[in-house]
């Protein structure tokens, strides 16, 4: 086999290891964007506890809370897409577990928030959506 084919096999390899690291980098985006849709979903429709006077809910702490780990979800991504595009190059990859893991721990703590108020807001059908 010529030189020329085997850098054009390594070359083939090296662009596909590329273009799956910004498919998952892309995934990742998708991701911080429905986090922080859902939080603000929740702080505009206010659909978890009805509004008081002098204590307004809780929800939009909720809504908050998603809308920052999609944030963070944003720039930890986006160091990890260029960490792996530097490891792809100098040819020294090793897939970690340590994403996967924080991203579902993180999961993990956002569901039971939602379930813990899904389970104690008042069930009021008019409060569901309070017009501002």
């Amino acid at each position: 086999m010529s030189s020329t084919q085997t850098k054009a096999r390594e070359n083939s390899s090296r662009v596909r290891d590329h273009l799956a690291n910004e498919r998952t980098y892309l995934a990742w985006m998708r991701t911080a964007i429905a986090l922080m849709g859902f939080g603000v979903v929740i702080v505009r429709l206010r659909h978890f506890q009805a509004p008081r006077i002098n204590h307004p809910g809780v929800g939009w702490k909720l809504g908050l809370i998603f809308s920052g780990v999609g944030l963070i979800t944003v720039l930890l991504s986006t160091w990890h897409y260029f960490a792996i595009r530097h490891a792809i190059d100098e040819d020294v990859y090793e897939p970690g577990d340590r994403w996967v893991i924080l991203f579902s721990i993180a999961v993990i703590l956002l569901g039971s928030g939602v379930i813990y108020f899904v389970f104690t807001a008042s069930l009021n059908p008019a409060s569901l959506f309070v017009p501002e």
